[in-house]
Parts: C-alpha cells; sequence; structure tokens
C-alpha cells in the first residue's frame, strides 16, 4: 500500500530490494519499459540500412552486367540486409546491457545485506524537505525500519 501511496504522489523512481519475487510488489511498482529495446530496434534500422547501401554501392562500384540484369538487383540484397540488420542489432543489445548497467551501478543506491536474507526493501530519493513526509508514510503502514541515506 505505501508503495501505491508513493506512486498515486507522483514519485516515479522507486527501487524495491527483495530476496525473493513477489508479486504484489511488482504489481505495484508497474513494468518500466526497457531502454534496451530501443537501441535493438535503432541497431537493425541501421544494419537493415547498411546491408542495403554496402550491396548497391558494390554493385555500382564494380557492375557484373549480365544478360539484360539490373545492376542493384534487390531480392539479391535481402539476404544482405537481413544479416547485417540481426548483427547490428544483436551488438546493440549487448552494448546497450553494458552501458545501462555502467549507468545504473553509477547511481549509488543504497543496499543492506538484509535485503537479501528476509527483509524488504524500498528505496525513494526525496529532497530533505519531502523525507518528512516519506518517513511518516512508511511509519503509518507499519514499517519496520526507517532509515535516511545522506
Amino acid at each position: 500500500d505505501a508503495i501505491r501511496e508513493l506512486k498515486a504522489d507522483g514519485r516515479a523512481d522507486i527501487t524495491v530490494y527483495s530476496a525473493a519475487p513477489n508479486h504484489e510488489l511488482e504489481a505495484a511498482i508497474g513494468d518500466p519499459i526497457s531502454k534496451v529495446r530501443l537501441f535493438t530496434l535503432v541497431g537493425g534500422f541501421t544494419g537493415v540500412t547498411a546491408g542495403f547501401s554496402l550491396a548497391i554501392w558494390m554493385a555500382r562500384d564494380w557492375p557484373l552486367l549480365v544478360g539484360g540484369k539490373p545492376i542493384a538487383a534487390i531480392p539479391a540484397f535481402v539476404v544482405i540486409g537481413f544479416e547485417l540488420m540481426i548483427l547490428i542489432g544483436a551488438l546493440s543489445t549487448i552494448a546497450a546491457i553494458i552501458i545501462l548497467s555502467a549507468m545504473k551501478s553509477l547511481k549509488g543506491r543504497p543496499y543492506d545485506p538484509r535485503y537479501s536474507d528476509d527483509r524488504i526493501g524500498i528505496f525513494v530519493p526525496c529532497g530533505p524537505s519531502e523525507a518528512q513526509d516519506v518517513q511518516q508514510l512508511f511509519e503509518r503502514h507499519g514499517s519496520v525500519e526507517v532509515s535516511r541515506d545522506a
């Protein structure tokens, strides 16, 4: 209930630590939209564009005239475009995971080893003026311990 009330107050940057999956917490937090899929999409579009561009450029640079067929035959280049779409999409996905994981660890969120044992921790970033309100909200909902990280 505390998480739902925090969400209703407009606090979207909530981090929850739990030792085991908790479906009530997952429902309260909601599903965040992953930024990795955007990297994959851009990588795929870049790959297919690069594949077709590379194949057409090569065909025009070194033309092989065979039986009146066009120099840039699109059906033959679909394989190259598809392969580069998969390759660059996969590489951009791996790069996104590495970059976003490094950025997440730079946030410096506090962690207590008890969260891996038997406790649930909720981290809510807020200013000093809002800290008292958040602390009262957690105490009102029956929190065992409320601590502030400066």
